[in-house]
């Protein structure tokens, strides 16, 4: 039997001792056979993938070489004709066969993914996955895409399990110890709202009132600092009921069935905020569509999606025609969309999804986007541009912003659009506005939610969301992104306004 560790640095052991795999490079076709999961990986994806750009000439008989190699360590007992039985020939490629047991990143998975029987059990399951874990997953080949991908999306299903954890053991009463952990945990990751949730409830439980009320005020810094946001439903509930010392924060008594969480958020709250609760029975949770070519990106949207409740995935796409006909099909509520794309690239197909009657929400996803891009898309009407890179929770907080009528850039893309307006002296505002109705642009250009603006003009909000539809209408726009770039190009905000 041969174990492989891919949770920290690769390796393979067999009866005690670690095998020697051979260079990186040989070591990485065995490490992509793993990530695949057991399906087959064509000869040709594996050549791309380990040399990414020019392959050498002599490509697939070095791969040959580097399987043939492999499989005597792996099966040094194997009869020269006899079939190789862990690294197998699947035409048009070759897959890593294995148990799930056998493969640490495969049992961490099954572990997280699978539902629990009460929290006793979910603590368990918890504790044996983040046990797999011996540092950063597939330490040695970060310079490869899809190891990077791979990595990304098991390192997110690690924090799912330390909340899993964490939820359990406060469901079953356990709090002192955990705060030291939590804490860490939150200020590492200052944009999941499920983190700071459990170090406040934790810390309230602790006997530490102002304490957890210092942590949902840090993590409301947070959201508004890094997105414009302000708390999700379920942190503001928390934070009403710690004033008013609510007796279903108490912890349990042992023995007694398990606190259940706060009530579930009113889904498409005023701001776009969800919490991190299910909706409530007969609530319709969000359809989302992915159109990605990359498969490796639309699994770790997929896996994003999975680990929030509320959103529901209807369907993939790895073009914009196949893109353009799953919207029809499906009707989902957001489409997440890669501005580059064979056959037909995502701003061609964005536009002919918003041109049609009542179109779903689209955010553009790029590694990086040109000024050129940017501008069209933003004019086509989507609801978001946001980097692949971006953490998942701004991913979430897009798709939130854009039910909820907003628009979120990624801070990267903002600092490319207002740096183009930046020489813009002598403001023209379109005509028949009002005061009023420039300030309300001013406001929203500078990537204020409804609630935020509320708050600055003392007015409520459900007033502002009114007037700012009306604006939209007035102007001929189709959604608030076009309005941030009509204030850009009007000069009526430069890049050095207050708030900007």
């Amino acid at each position: 039997m041969v174990i492989f560790r891919a949770l920290g640095p690769f390796e393979a052991i067999s009866d005690g001792e670690t095998l020697d795999l051979g260079g990186q490079r040989q070591q990485a076709v065995l490490a992509r056979l793993l990530v695949a999961g057991g399906r087959a990986v064509p000869v040709s994806a594996l050549i791309d993938e380990l040399w990414p750009g020019e392959p050498p000439a002599q490509a697939l008989s070095t791969i040959q070489g580097y399987v043939s190699r492999l499989r005597r360590a792996l099966e040094p007992g194997r009869a020269p004709r006899e079939e190789a039985g862990i690294l197998v020939s699947a035409p048009p490629g070759y897959a890593l066969r294995a148990g799930v047991e056998d493969v640490d990143s495969w049992h961490f998975e099954h572990l997280v993914k699978n539902e629990h029987d009460g929290p006793a059990a979910t603590l368990e399951r918890m504790e044996t996955a983040l046990g797999l874990w011996r540092g950063p997953a597939l330490a040695g080949f970060q310079e490869l895409m899809w190891a990077q991908a791979e990595a990304m999306r098991l390192d997110e299903l690690r924090l799912l399990a330390v909340e899993r954890r964490a939820d359990a053991a406060l469901r079953l009463g356990r709090t002192g110890a955990l705060i030291p952990d939590l804490e860490a945990h939150a200020s590492a990751h200052p944009l999941r709202e499920e983190a700071w949730r459990l170090l406040a409830l934790a810390l309230y439980r602790a006997g530490r009132q102002g304490d957890a009320l210092g942590a949902l005020r840090r993590a409301r810094e947070a959201l508004r600092d890094e997105l414009g946001l302000d708390l999700g439903p379920t942190l503001q509930r928390l934070e009403q009921d710690i004033l008013a010392q609510a007796g279903h924060l108490d912890a349990p008594d042992a023995g007694a069935p398990a606190l259940a969480r706060a009530a579930s958020p009113v889904p498409n709250a005023p701001d776009g905020s969800r919490g991190t609760e299910p909706a409530r029975a007969g609530t319709r949770a969000l359809r989302v569509l992915i159109a990605d070519d990359q498969a490796l990106v639309r699994t770790g949207l997929k896996v994003i999606l999975d680990s929030e409740p509320g959103l529901d995935l209807v369907g993939e796409a790895e073009n914009g025609e196949r893109a353009i006909a799953l919207v029809r099909d499906a009707r989902p509520d957001v489409v997440l969309m890669d501005i580059q794309m064979p056959r037909l690239d995502g701003l061609a197909a964005a536009r002919r999804i918003l041109a049609a009657e009542a179109p779903p929400k689209v955010i553009m996803m790029t590694t990086f986007g040109t000024d050129e891009n940017l501008y069209a898309a933003l004019r086509a009407g989507v609801s978001g541009f946001v980097l692949k890179t971006s953490a998942p929770e701004q991913l979430i907080a897009a798709v939130r912003a854009a039910v909820a009528g907003d628009a979120l850039l990624d801070p990267a893309v903002t600092t490319h659009l207002i740096s183009a307006f930046a020489g813009r002296r002598d403001p023209s505002a379109p005509e028949g506005l009002s005061d009023a109705d420039i300030d309300l642009i001013k406001l929203v250009a500078r990537g204020f939610t409804n609630r935020q603006i509320a708050m600055t003009l003392d007015v409520p909000e459900a007033e502002v969301a009114g007037d700012v539809t009306a604006l939209l209408r007035a102007l001929g726009l189709v959604d608030r992104a076009q309005l941030v770039v009509l204030a850009y190009e009007r000069g009526l905000v430069s890049p050095g306004s207050p708030g900007a």
